[in-house]
């Protein structure tokens, strides 16, 4: 089964924030513009619960791609993370000056590789990867060893995004023009079940930009609402700082320490450099979300102090 975009589904053009996009004609896009009807997509078979998102209203607001509602809801997903560690130096000279790594000891720090599958989505499927790299919440002053003890744990991650292809135009100009992510369309690959990962993003020449192959750990099952993770990310939008926050209502993961038989492809093309440029030392856990949902709300002006 491949995860890329379908592109022989008819499409239509809608506009986004004076663009036009196309989008799956008769998708939830097409048919919701955000506003989706929450007892249709629990009628869909591949979404086994809307009982996270009823309580989580959603609001009406301005952004550069225009009029929208937030938060942006993701019904089904999957995702595979490998966490690896490197040295702060070669974290810190990928990072704007005002963020600093995340250290797990002094002179090292921890990026992620990650790949994510979108099967039912407010703006409908898509995948995508990225590479981020973890970072000090903005204003926790030395709380580090905090903080890197939520990370390991995944309860609340902050990161900085170094690459992020996507498949669909939709959530590249979402992604770029409204949250400030480095997003562009790319063929992205991302086939995540309970017994592997198998996912691959590539060039524009059509070859290997990365690739993951892996076991996945043995999931364990969580009831809705049990285990929500937090993320946020930093990114400057019209050279101002915003803090983009998610939560992930996680319903089946597995999760792998200093893992083997990983095979991570680094071939020709802007994920893989930036992944050599942060010179990893080794993998150090594999995480793998084979059922979940996610809430991404809109990007908000934080204050981030000048280091």
């Amino acid at each position: 089964m491949t995860a890329s975009t379908d592109r022989t589904h008819p499409m239509v053009t809608v506009d986004l924030g004076g663009r036009a996009v196309a989008v799956p004609a008769g998708g939830l896009y097409d048919r919701y513009r955000m506003e989706t009807d929450l007892d249709a997509v629990a009628a869909d078979p591949q979404v086994s619960s809307v009982d996270f998102f009823r309580p989580l209203p959603k609001t009406r607001v301005d952004s550069p791609v225009g009029p929208t509602l937030s938060p942006n809801f993701y019904y089904r997903i999957s995702t595979a993370r490998l966490t690896m560690l490197a040295p702060s130096r070669s974290l810190r000279a990928q990072l704007p000056r005002e963020l600093a790594p995340l250290e797990v000891a002094p002179g090292f720090g921890l990026f992620s590789v990650m790949f994510f599958r979108y099967d039912v989505c407010d703006i409908d499927f898509y995948t995508e990867a990225a590479v981020g790299i973890a970072v000090k919440p903005a204003r926790h002053g030395n709380l580090g060893m905090v903080d890197t003890v939520a990370a390991l744990k995944n309860e609340h991650l902050h990161t900085y995004v170094l690459s992020l292809p996507v498949s669909s135009e939709i959530a590249q100009v979402r992604g770029h023009d409204g949250y400030g992510f480095p997003k562009w369309v790319a063929d992205v690959d991302a086939d995540i079940d309970t017994g592997r990962v198998a996912a691959q993003v590539a060039n524009d020449s059509g070859g290997t930009d990365i690739a993951l192959s892996t076991a996945t750990p043995t999931p364990r099952s969580h009831r809705s609402g049990e285990l929500v993770t937090a993320l946020t990310s930093y990114t400057t939008i019209d050279g101002a700082w915003h803090a983009t926050f998610s939560q992930t209502n996680v319903l089946a993961t597995g999760t792998k320490r200093l893992p083997r038989g990983v095979d991570l492809t680094l071939g020709s093309g802007r994920m893989a450099d930036d992944v050599r440029s942060l010179a990893p030392i080794r993998t150090v856990q594999l995480d793998v979300v084979t059922e979940g949902q996610l809430a991404l709300h809109m990007p908000v002006p934080t204050s981030i102090q000048a280091r």
